[in-house]
């Protein structure tokens, strides 16, 4: 019997199904089933295990297959194969997991608002909270589904959040913890069965990071780039991206009233434009401050009756009065918001747009030697999204507890399993055919590396941002920063203060900014060498490499 088949029977033999039931009552049912709380806003609050508190790279695998191997990157870090047989054991423990359970709630969703690659999503979970998440982050399905390259092609993923996976059955199949024990959850996909399995992780970024990473290796072989970018498009109908890693702000600086939000982090590019695939937005909460973030801080916290609200805050402090600490982080600095995007005043319904005319690419340098804002040229344009630099902070993921250098191609890389030459050439094909500008963003530090320098005032890289999509810096006089190669302005509409565009003005100690600049200029060159010293990478792309 097929696996699908399998869970359909399940499902008919249940007497606790809940299947596509009204939002009311998936709140309803987390709060009887204490899954969550009611805040004080009237917000959802949860609180997840400490091994749940963001998601677990080392822990997410896919099936590696004879048929499918060779579409997938397997040198990416982040591609971590296991045999058919052991996502075999994972998919029957779910199934037998969730068969035990009282109640199972089921939703049907499509992640896509483009009905052209609108991707069908069951998700099969014991928690009423999850079907509320999908219910936030994926999106309705549409009348004209016929219209989908995947309306016979759906994907199912089983979630067993709370329960754990015995250890001695999976000896040697999946891997070992820092403590010697075999680790007891797993998220698990099986590209070729179209199965996904979320077993002991509770993070609702799980869920939401699984079917990116699906949507990322379906699509593009469909002739759509995917993108983990947040979109907004101005009074004109001139369509922005910003592209980032998770902490680099591309929620926030997407959420402005001068424009509406498409979306905050996924998207697909196809012949006609951009849509967003998500219903809703994740963001991050800790120190969200209510001025600087007035849009997401109303959609999250505003009034209403539990009932009608649906906002799920994740592992946030909560005092007994029902109110929120967003900047204690004792708990963990990744304390995340979930909320459909209606809940923004500025959203565009459907959330779909033209070819981009400016492209942001978000990067939070701990260094603090990049510029705040940088312009392209096409070849750097490529190099900035083949190596994705950021610098990782805590709390994103488990584990990480001081800030380190990171590089993540296409700005996605643990979601972005295809080969490189993919999404590289699909987006340079783009970017030459539409005469997008793209620029480099840095929301990280200035005036000294972290725990010297501080971060970059929010409502200032608001203005860099609203000139370079305003079309204000595509003439401006620029220099050349001699270690990275980067197009810098000399002055930006908006900034009074024209030297911190310079970063190395706003050190105190040069020669330090200098030394610090040539080192990471140096790990740039080291890290290309070592990702695609073979890849065949065009030799005029490979020149703008720092270092080089």
């Amino acid at each position: 019997m097929k696996e699908n088949d399998r869970i359909d029977q399940m499902l008919k033999q249940h007497e606790g199904l809940h299947r596509n039931i009204s939002r009311s009552k998936m709140i309803q049912a987390a709060v009887d089933n204490k899954e969550a709380v009611v805040s004080a806003c009237g917000a959802l609050a949860t609180w997840t295990p400490t091994e749940s508190t963001g998601r677990s790279p080392d822990d997410t695998v896919a099936v590696k297959r004879p048929e499918s191997e060779g579409e997938i990157d397997w040198d990416s870090p982040n591609n971590l194969p296991i045999e058919a047989s052991t996502f075999d054991m994972l998919f029957d423990d779910a199934l037998a997991t969730l068969a035990k359970k009282s109640k199972i709630y089921v939703t049907d969703r499509v992640v896509g608002a483009d009905p052209r690659m609108a991707l069908p999503v069951t998700t099969v979970a014991d928690q009423a909270l999850t079907a509320l998440f999908t219910d936030n982050m994926f999106r309705p399905v549409p009348e004209d589904m016929s219209k989908s390259v995947f309306t016979d092609k759906p994907f199912t993923i089983l979630v067993a959040p709370y329960d754990k996976l015995d250890r001695a059955r999976y000896e040697g199949r999946l891997r070992k913890l820092p403590d010697g024990q075999t680790s007891n959850m797993a998220v698990a996909v099986d590209f070729d069965r179209r199965l996904g399995v979320v077993y002991g992780s509770a993070y609702g970024g799980s869920v939401k990071k699984l079917i990116f990473t699906v949507i990322n290796y379906y699509l593009p072989a469909e002739g759509f780039l995917t993108l983990h970018c947040s979109a907004n498009e101005g009074p004109k109908g001139d369509t922005a991206l910003l592209l980032g890693l998770s902490g680099t702000g591309k929620t926030t600086l997407s959420a402005d009233s001068r424009r509406a939000l498409l979306g905050d982090d996924e998207h697909g590019w196809s012949d006609e434009g951009i849509a967003n695939f998500e219903n809703g937005c994740y963001a991050k909460l800790i120190d969200l401050d209510p001025e600087k973030e007035p849009e997401i801080h109303k959609a999250i916290f505003h009034q209403a009756d539990f009932l009608e609200h649906g906002a799920i805050v994740e592992n946030t402090m909560m005092y007994p009065t029902g109110q929120f600490d967003l900047y204690d982080r004792r708990y963990t600095p990744n304390s995340r918001g979930s909320y459909p995007l209606r809940f923004l005043d500025n959203v565009k319904e459907p959330p779909v747009g033209g070819h981009p005319k400016t492209i942001l690419f978000l990067t939070a340098d701990a260094n603090s030697v990049l510029p705040p804002i940088s312009r392209l040229t096409h070849e750097q344009a490529m190099l900035w999204f083949l190596m994705g630099y950021t610098s990782k902070l805590a709390g994103t993921e488990t584990g990480i507890l001081e800030p380190k250098t990171v590089f993540s191609r296409f700005f996605g890389e643990p979601f972005m399993p295809r080969n490189p030459d993919v999404y590289a050439s699909m987006l340079g094909k783009k970017l030459a055919e539409h005469g997008t500008q793209v620029y480099l963003v840095n929301t990280g530090w200035s005036g000294g590396p972290y725990g010297v320098g501080k971060r970059m005032d929010i409502r200032l890289t608001r203005e860099m941002v609203h000139a370079a999509l305003e079309g204000k810096l595509s003439d401006v006089e620029t220099v050349e920063d001699k270690f990275f190669h980067l197009q810098v302005p000399v002055s930006c509409p908006g900034v009074e203060d024209a030297k911190i565009l310079q970063p190395k003005n706003t050190w105190k100690d040069k020669d330090a900014y200098d030394a610090r600049a040539k080192k990471l200029a140096q790990e740039f060159s080291d890290h290309f060498d070592k990702a695609y010293g073979d890849k065949g990478i065009d030799p005029a792309v490979r020149a703008q490499c720092p270092g080089k």
